[in-house]
This record gives C-alpha cells, sequence and structure tokens, in this order.
C-alpha cells in the first residue's frame, strides 16, 4: 500500500470517526469509540505499524499523517468527554432542583444558663461599685472553712452546715471538707492582700463567687450544691449602714427601685452583730406561698466582720472594721425570673433552659 492510499484512508476515518462521534451521548458509547478509533487495532494504530513497509522517504510523511490524525482524533475525544460530562451535571442539578424559596433549616443557639445570668449582672453590679473578683478554692481544709471563721473544733455552730468531709488519711483536726460557703475566700482574701504591706494593710472590697456544697435534702428550695457569692469590705470606719446601704442598693438595681428588703436579726460565728437579708417574694407579693413559705425569701446572710476574723485575716480589729455577705445565686435567679423550683437548674432539661 501507497503512501498516498494510507493518507487518504486515514483522512478517511478522520471524518467518519468525528461524524460518529458526534451521535455519541452516553460514557458507555464513547468507550466504544474510542476503543474503535484509538485501540490497538484501530487503523491509526496499524498505520504506525506499515511504516516498515514503505519506502524511506515516504515513512516520515505517512508518520506525520498518522500523528496528526490521532491527536485530532484524541482532542476531539477529550472534547466530548466533557461535554457528556457538563451534561450529566446539569441533568443531575435539574433533577434535584432548589427551591430557593424554601425555609433552611433552624439551627439550634446557645444560650448562657440563668445561674450564669445572674452572676454576671451580679458581678457588673458589685463590679460598679469597686468591689474586685477573688476566686477561692472548692475543696478547704477544717482550718479555713470552719477554725479560721471562729468556729472552733466543737463548736455547736458547726451543726448548722452538714459538711461533706474528704476522705484523705492522717489529716488531724484539719481534715478536707468541700467547702460548706464561700466565706473561706474572706480569710484567703484578706491574708493576701494584707501580705502586700503587713504594718499598713490596704482596704479590702472583693467578692468571691462559686460552688458550695452541703448535704441537704433537697426539695424546691435547698440543693447539695449551689452557687454562692460572698462580698468583703474592710477599711476604717466601715458601719452597719455601709453594709445596709450596699445590699439595699444591689436588690433595687437587681429588682427594681420598688424592690423591698430586710435585715433580720440572726446569728453566724464570723459576724457580730449578724442578718439575714430578706426579698420580698414575687410570687405571692409577700402573702406567702410555696416558694417563700411566709411572703419573704432569704437571699443569705451578712454582718459586721467578727473582730477575730479580722485578727485571722491579718488586720487590727482595734483600727478596722467592715462587713461581709453572701448569697444563694439561685435564690436569686428564682426571684428574678419566677422560678418555683431550685432543682430545675441542675436538671439540664432544654424546656426550661430554652426560656433564658
Amino acid at each position: 500500500m501507497s503512501a498516498a492510499t494510507i493518507l487518504q484512508e486515514l483522512e478517511a476515518v478522520s471524518k467518519a470517526a468525528v461524524d460518529e462521534l458526534k451521535r455519541v451521548t452516553n460514557e458507555e458509547a464513547l468507550l466504544a469509540w474510542r476503543t474503535t478509533y484509538l485501540g490497538k487495532n484501530a487503523v491509526v494504530v496499524k498505520a504506525f505499524s506499515s511504516l516498515g513497509a514503505l519506502p524511506t522517504d515516504e515513512r516520515p510523511l505517512v508518520g506525520q499523517g498518522a500523528n496528526r490524525v490521532k491527536a485530532a482524533l484524541e482532542s476531539a475525544y477529550n472534547e466530548r468527554a466533557q461535554a457528556l460530562k457538563e451534561s450529566a451535571l446539569i441533568q443531575s442539578l435539574g433533577a434535584q432542583a432548589l427551591d430557593v424559596t424554601l425555609p433552611g433549616r433552624p439551627r439550634n443557639r446557645g444560650r448562657l444558663h440563668p445561674d450564669t445570668l445572674i452572676l454576671r449582672e451580679l458581678l457588673q453590679i458589685f463590679g460598679d461599685m469597686g468591689f474586685q473578683v477573688f476566686q477561692s478554692r472548692e475543696v478547704e481544709t477544717d482550718e479555713y472553712n470552719f477554725q479560721l471563721l471562729n468556729f472552733p473544733l466543737g463548736h455547736p455552730a458547726r451543726d448548722m452546715q452538714d459538711t461533706y468531709f474528704l476522705d484523705v488519711p492522717n489529716r488531724g483536726d484539719n481534715p478536707l471538707v468541700l467547702r460548706t460557703h464561700t466565706s473561706p475566700g474572706q480569710i484567703r482574701a484578706m491574708r493576701e492582700i494584707a501580705s502586700l504591706n503587713p504594718s499598713n494593710p490596704p482596704p479590702v472590697r472583693v467578692i468571691v463567687p462559686g460552688m458550695v456544697f452541703r448535704y441537704e435534702q433537697v426539695d424546691v428550695r435547698h440543693e447539695t450544691q449551689f452557687d454562692q457569692l460572698e462580698g468583703l469590705a474592710i477599711g476604717e470606719g466601715i458601719t452597719f449602714s455601709d453594709l445596709k446601704g450596699t445590699l439595699t442598693d444591689m436588690a433595687r438595681r437587681l429588682f427594681g427601685p420598688s424592690a423591698r428588703a430586710r435585715f433580720r436579726a440572726s446569728y453566724f460565728p464570723f459576724t457580730e452583730p449578724s442578718a439575714e437579708f430578706d426579698i420580698q417574694c414575687f410570687q405571692c407579693h409577700g402573702k406567702g406561698c410555696g416558694v417563700c413559705g411566709g411572703g419573704w425569701l432569704e437571699i443569705g446572710g451578712s454582718g459586721m466582720v467578727h473582730p477575730v476574723v479580722l485578727a485571722n485575716g491579718g488586720y487590727d480589729p482595734a483600727r478596722y472594721t467592715g462587713f461581709a455577705f453572701g448569697f444563694g445565686v439561685q435564690r436569686i435567679a428564682m426571684l428574678r425570673y419566677g422560678i418555683n423550683d431550685i432543682r430545675y437548674f441542675w436538671e439540664n432539661d432544654l424546656r426550661f433552659l430554652e426560656q433564658f
């Protein structure tokens, strides 16, 4: 077979292949086309095999022609393959049409726990009064939780707080406990601040937020663990009037200018005189209900810091006076949000939490 005949056959095959390729509509037909026109038995491949039988001067002409046809067919194949791929994508998108007018999928948004909301507001209120946050520890020694706060060993006031003791041997008269109140933070704060200038200790204005633990019967008003906020102010010339003014201002900022508060004489070993701080119940407006029990809801205790506690903290009671208070954060949240059961705070019930 002459070179001219081979070239004519290549051109004819190329034209037929391109015409056939235009009619290919799926991947299976495309693969069959490639096998026919670019496979090992294709005319183009055979043209390369026949080069050895041609005269030497005709071989380059046929080789160049075969390469040109092969390149053209491969280019046409790639273009058709891409076109079929795009067509399949368009059909797929058409079958899964997106209705942009449909509402999107709702996404659950995280919320702050009501404890956190109230605590942040309290920190802001007392921060505006000049108090700074002091962090204390949840696992305390008997010394800091009781003894330095004027609860000596065997003191009957210890029975007021049912304590969790840690099973740590060889602690003697100073076992480890889960703190029953945030009041140990008073001693730690005073000692830390007094150490800055022991001969002339600076004034103290701190609040100590944190979790406390008591072995109590759980009911609508009591839990075995809850949040407290301790407050402490130490300086020269501080009186009970300063305490009343501080807590009354807090109550009015938290519950509104019409909020009613009262102080009831009480007893705490670490304050003298001592007083319970109550807020009139917003559920019954002072008439008495299952939440308050008598028209008023106890928020916490307060009083003037006992001279023994001042001395244990590094402050001379002959020169310095101060006041302290401690609140149950959940109690305040119950009043603020009208919650009638303290147990809701720990049940992780989304029906409750989603309301905040």
